[in-house]
């Protein structure tokens, strides 16, 4: 199939006959390292739209590396499966998993994948029986285990900074919106509680938004409710494009950090909310915690302290993004992509990678 021009390194496309699954994998960079990020898993419109969210979330995780200060690229995988997940038995899934494995070795080490949307730390178990190149098994079978804590701790960052870069003096009494409930969303909603924050929470699943409202007192709204809902602090951790340059014009909000991965749809939104005068937090800086502990831990060989540290400085990498931005008169977006292409343009640092190899 004839693909659209892109700026990335790499775009392998394969198809499964006997399950009927495509396999996309995107390599952006390999500029500060093996390019590495998710695999994830699910139905797609058509071949094109998953090579399209490939190449989109892979050209994120390369702004992503070089936000985190990690020595890796940015690269990305798309199963666009013949059914959903749910829908698969056992047998297809596994097949599923075998034939990604072998894709993953025939790039000899040049992307390194982990979990996403769709697929698990289990997952990555049985990868790790076939591919050396994946990151992200659970602890059971000697990985870091969950990334949730360490992604939604560098959110919470971020929405302190973005606080503090509104003007506003700290999150307690403000009124913090986060949708999307899974494990990030939660974590979040519980780290934003103690600070004293006024939780309103949404999420598909009912039962996670009366967990939150058990367990935290959280405000329950509507998930159609998301952008029309008045809050002080908007924290977006279920899928992206949320934001559109329509949707940045009437969002009521005053800050925005999140989880999701590629929240704006386009620049524009970006510019939009940068001129109603709303603190935004890119994303792929916004929520690098789970990337950081991830590689961190399991291919750079660092400690817990270490990989705490360093999310924690997730705060202070968007404190020097939010300054240019001012200085500069441009979006926050913008500002990120500025200190991205130093990054790459200085190229690879030495960094420490004891534990890289298992």
């Amino acid at each position: 199939m004839a693909l659209p021009e892109w700026d990335g390194e790499l775009t392998s496309v394969r198809h499964d006959p006997d399950t009927g699954a495509w396999f996309v994998i995107g390599v952006h960079s390999t500029r500060l390292g093996p390019a590495s990020g998710g695999t994830r898993a699910m139905v797609y419109d058509g071949v094109a739209d998953a090579v399209a969210d490939a190449r989109r979330l892979a050209g994120a995780m390369t702004s992503k590396m070089a936000a985190a200060g990690l020595p890796m690229g940015g690269g990305k995988s798309v199963i666009a499966l013949p059914a959903p997940r749910a829908e698969l038995d056992d047998a297809t899934w596994h097949r599923i998993l075998h034939r990604h494995a072998a894709n993953l070795n025939l790039l000899g080490g040049n992307y390194t994948t982990g979990p996403d949307v769709g697929t698990s730390a289990a997952d990555m178990d049985v990868l790790a029986t076939l591919t050396p190149h994946v990151f992200g098994r659970s602890a059971a079978a000697g990985g870091p285990g969950s990334s949730a804590p360490m992604t939604a701790l560098g959110v919470f960052a971020a929405i302190e900074v973005g606080v503090a870069e509104a003007g506003l003096d700290g999150v307690e009494g403000l009124r913090v919106l986060v949708q999307g409930l899974g494990a990030v969303g939660a974590d979040v909603a519980r780290l934003a509680a103690r600070a004293g924050g006024k939780l309103i929470v949404t999420d598909v699943d009912p039962a996670r938004c009366t967990a939150a409202a058990d367990e935290l007192g959280a405000e329950v709204i509507d998930t159609g409710d998301v952008l029309s809902r008045a809050c002080d602090v908007l924290v977006p951790c279920a899928t992206g494009g949320l934001l559109s340059p329509a949707t940045a014009a009437t969002v009521p909000c005053t800050v925005i950090a999140g989880a999701a991965n590629n929240l704006l749809t386009d620049d524009a939104a970006a510019e939009v909310l940068r001129r109603r005068g709303i603190t935004y937090a890119p994303d792929f800086v916004a929520n690098a915690g789970g990337a950081i502990h991830l590689v961190g831990r399991e291919v750079l060989g660092w400690d817990a302290a270490e990989v705490t540290a360093r999310t924690r400085a997730v705060g202070d990498t968007l404190a020097g993004i939010f300054a240019d931005a001012r200085a500069h008169d441009i979006s926050t977006v913008a500002a990120a992509g500025r200190a991205a292409a130093r990054t790459l343009a200085d190229g690879p640092r030495p960094t420490s990678t004891a534990g890289a190899q298992r």
